[in-house]
């Protein structure tokens, strides 16, 4: 494991989550949840050409834990990577929240771009609903990303893949939970919301990490071999 992938995933998750998360803190109201769902899909096709042939582009725990279960990469490897997303998601959060305080001019939405169920789900989804979804949400697009990069896929049409991928989940997951599919995208600004959203993320931690084991094992079965 080599420090250049460690940097990557840094910056690429703090990239994903600054651009995905400021889109809702700062535009949803302007481009409603189809802009927010280009926002993240868009960031994540340029990521994966810009750092995809130093880290994978894996900018999500989600996504390693996929990685790790199909023996892609090694444990200690992952946990590196975990760190580095981590702390990405929420360096990204703190300068969006920074840039929040700026001015009189600025204003954010009241959740600061969190995840949340019951009272904080456009549609009123329970914890319930709310775990399910991350797990079939997170489970779709990690598939995806698995099948685009495999050996066998074409290794210019990942971006695409996984970015048109992600956009499309989070078209049906905003007005359910907010859409987090991501831990590091949902631990930063979570952070910074406090309160409820605080109290409610570690669902949005657990879901999407089964999520992504669950499509390892599907992946397994259900592509071609490597």
């Amino acid at each position: 494991m080599s420090s250049r992938a460690l940097v990557a995933e840094f910056v690429g998750t703090l990239v994903l989550v600054f651009v995905g998360v400021g889109s809702v803190v700062f535009g949803i109201g302007l481009t409603g949840s189809l802009g927010v769902a280009l926002a993240f899909g868009l960031v994540l096709v340029a990521l994966v050409y810009a750092i995809g042939p130093v880290s994978g582009s894996h900018v999500n725990p989600a996504v390693t834990m996929g990685m790790v279960l199909s023996r892609r990469i090694a444990p200690p490897q992952a946990i590196g990577y975990w760190i580095a997303q981590f702390t990405g998601g929420i360096a990204a959060a703190a300068l969006l929240f920074w840039l929040a305080n700026l001015g009189p001019n600025l204003a954010t939405h009241g959740t600061f771009g969190s995840n949340g169920f019951g009272s904080r789900s456009v549609l009123g989804l329970n914890l319930g609903g709310a775990f399910l979804i991350e797990i079939l949400l997170t489970g779709i697009f990690v598939f995806v990303v698995l099948s685009a990069t495999a050996t066998w896929a074409i290794p210019s049409s990942a971006g695409i893949a996984v970015g048109f991928a992600l956009a499309a989940v989070h078209l049906v997951g905003l007005p359910m939970d907010g859409a987090g599919i991501n831990p590091a995208r949902s631990l930063g600004p979570a952070i910074f919301a406090r309160g409820v959203g605080l109290s409610q993320v570690w669902l949005f931690i657990v879901a999407p990490l089964v999520g992504g084991a669950l499509a390892a094992v599907v992946h397994r079965f259900a592509s071609a071999q490597e």
